[in-house]
């Protein structure tokens, strides 16, 4: 495999998952900061480091597959020159700036026969795992509502952060980095999107790019989605909270992966990966009566186990560019409608 980015979704996420998952190997990381190249090679031992990528596409023999994990703007490129070269690939999420781009990316790589998956790593979190199981097992009875949020607090513009950076190419803003995630773990939860609504601001002296977005979803199978996403809040709201008709779930606190993989911490070496302690647990009940709920443990290897399942037999990808594009089609309508309010 090579990597194409050492930022943030390179080394602390894409890479680290590589290393602990059987069947793939980190060949190549591609990075032209010096700084992240040799913590590349000291992290990844006898990795080659490349300051560009075109030598990994005019030699596609060396590699099976391109990881995109570069800034927004270049995720369309990239992919595309790899899949003309004849390599699968796996791009971080948004896929592309808009949905036709994504189509179009979806459509040369089913022309050439090749995989294309988009890293929604966030359906393997513990908590949307948890809220799964208890929707299987009826323990809501018919949910009406599901609210979720990745809420965060950071009231300085960070300037030196492309997702902090206006034009369109760039895909910044919140309601395309965490409202991807919220979106699509919205229509894996409850299906295919009818209607949307939504608050798209900017709340932060300076801010170029949305930072503060509510969206609300009607689903087709009649359950309604409110999702907020904001980098301008300083006490946070529950990361779920789901209503039935005979119960509801309420979790607090972000999945403990992301906090540990920051950490430098990794899932083959770390006893217990994904699992919370008691005291993070979620609680499930109405009116007075409420019992806590054991979190699932999460795991984001479980997607790179279905680029592996995808290549060596065949089966469908662990997510498909179609669903990345439902989620960029939910993101254009959300800020089509912001923008006529």
């Amino acid at each position: 495999m090579a990597l194409a980015g050492y930022g943030l979704a390179g080394a602390a996420f894409h890479a680290p998952l590589i290393a602990a998952t059987p069947g793939l190997r980190l060949a190549t990381v591609v990075t032209a900061n010096p700084q992240r190249a040799e913590r590349a090679r000291r992290e990844h031992p006898g990795v080659r480091v490349l300051d560009r990528p075109e030598p990994i596409f005019e030699r596609p023999e060396e590699h099976d597959l391109l990881v995109v994990a570069s800034p927004n703007r270049t995720h369309v490129p990239l992919a595309t020159a790899a899949l003309e070269a004849g390599l699968h690939v796996v791009v971080d999420k948004p896929l592309a700036p808009s949905a036709e781009e994504g189509r179009r990316l979806a459509a040369l790589a089913r022309e050439r026969g090749l995989m294309l998956t988009v890293f929604h790593n966030r359906r393997w979190d513990g908590d949307l795992l948890t809220l799964r199981r208890l929707i299987g097992e009826g323990a809501l009875g018919e949910v009406h509502r599901f609210e979720s949020r990745f809420e965060r607090w950071r009231p300085e513009v960070a300037t030196d952060d492309w997702r902090e950076r206006a034009g369109a190419e760039e895909a910044g803003g919140v309601l395309f980095d965490l409202g991807s995630h919220l979106i699509d773990q919205a229509i894996v939860l409850f299906g295919e999107v009818t209607d949307v609504y939504a608050e798209v601001d900017r709340r932060r002296a300076g801010a170029a790019v949305d930072d503060d977005v509510f969206v609300a979803l009607a689903h087709a199978s009649g359950v309604r989605s409110h999702l907020w996403m904001s980098l301008a809040a300083p006490r946070l709201g529950p990361r779920l909270r789901v209503l039935g008709s005979k119960a509801a779930y309420e979790k607090w606190g972000l999945d403990v992966q992301e906090a540990a993989l920051r950490a430098g911490e990794r899932p083959d070496t770390t006893p217990d990966w994904g699992r919370e302690p008691p005291e993070r647990w979620g609680v499930l009940g109405a009116g007075e009566r409420c019992a806590p709920v054991e979190t699932e443990p999460g795991d984001y290897r479980r997607f790179y186990e279905g680029v592996v399942v995808a290549l060596r037999d065949g089966a469908p990808p662990p997510v498909t560019a179609e669903d990345a594009v439902a989620v960029l089609e939910v993101i254009e309508r959300a800020r089509e409608i912001a923008d006529r309010s």
